[in-house]
């Protein structure tokens, strides 16, 4: 299987995702759109500004990475936190379920996950994808709260609160690895 295994680890050479430089210029991912980190210099650290199209960090010193890394995780910790509370009320709603407990996860395989507590963890990376994917995935988590398995019963549950579940999926197979560059 020697072929096998130089084809994917050529494929997986060929597709992998630079890493961030978090500095001014970087491209960055937010609600599926592309957004620009503008990094300014300003006579005292400021709260992250968004602004359609660019994150805007205005910082004393404009080369410390670490500090700029460290607020843009923060702006993004907090827009998921804020977004995926919305979207959790809203399909629990549709499910006709109360709103569990959410968490934010920074787990290196896993999109969400569901408890016998009834807590949803979602990672944050997925603020970065397009607002569909977020559903499907929330919508993933729900169902877990009437089935806590993947049986028919399961994905019938996540196709009636969020049809357009099966070019999510998919679409999440693809965003996957750029997701995870953050």
């Amino acid at each position: 299987k020697a072929d096998w295994i130089r084809k994917k680890l050529l494929a997986q050479r060929e597709n992998a995702i630079a890493p961030l430089t978090w500095e001014h210029g970087e491209k960055l991912l937010f609600l599926g759109n592309e957004i620009l980190l503008q990094v300014i210099e300003h006579t005292r650290n400021k709260v992250p500004d968004y602004q359609p199209g660019a994150l805007l960090i205005a910082l004393s010193n404009t080369q410390d990475q670490t500090l700029i890394a460290r607020k843009t995780l923060q702006w993004y910790h907090k827009q998921a936190l804020s977004d995926f509370s919305r979207r959790l009320a809203l399909f629990a709603a549709k499910l006709g379920v109360s709103t569990p407990r959410l968490y934010l996860s920074n787990a290196k395989s896993r999109w969400g996950s569901c408890n016998s507590k009834q807590e949803i963890r979602l990672n944050w990376r997925l603020i970065q994808a397009p607002p569909h994917i977020i559903n499907y995935v929330i919508c993933h988590e729900l169902a877990h709260l009437k089935e806590m398995n993947h049986s028919q019963k399961f994905w019938a549950i996540v196709g009636k609160i969020y049809p357009e579940y099966p070019q999510a999926e998919k679409d999440l197979k693809q965003w996957g690895a750029r997701l995870y560059a953050m």
